[in-house]
């Protein structure tokens, strides 16, 4: 995988990093037999650059087996719109968001009030490497 496919982001402000990292927890995909949520997307900051990643993305990247497929970079893709029209972040690349793109009922957004009642669940954890 090359640079050219990582959606790269440009920060409103130095606080919003936090902010954008507490988001992306609330917002994945829904067991709602068990109401835990499976965080789909992380922030990534390299080397003075940041970057919104699919945590299949993130298994690339340490050179592990991944399956990142069309309805993962729609999952990606509609979830870094979001944040954008939130106002948390600017896309640096925004044509690479444009296709595909994932339905917002397949996507699961908790709010902050509700966040108690779930169980957030990464898929990744950056800067820990799972064999």
């Amino acid at each position: 995988m090359d640079a050219t496919e990582h959606v790269e982001i440009e920060l409103k402000t130095p606080d919003t990093f936090k902010i954008v990292v507490e988001t992306l927890t609330r917002i994945g995909i829904a067991s709602k037999r068990d109401n835990k949520l499976y965080q789909s997307c992380h922030i990534l900051h390299k080397r003075g650059k940041y970057y919104i990643l699919h945590f299949k993305q993130l298994f690339e990247l340490d050179g592990r087996e991944s399956n990142f497929a069309d309805e993962d970079r729609g999952r990606l893709n509609t979830i870094v719109g979001l944040l954008q029209q939130w106002d948390m972040v600017k896309v640096l690349n925004p044509e690479i968001i444009e296709e595909p793109k994932t339905s917002l009922s397949l996507i699961k957004i908790i709010p902050f009030s509700e966040k108690k009642e779930w169980t957030l669940q990464p898929k990744y954890t950056i800067g820990k490497f799972r064999s």
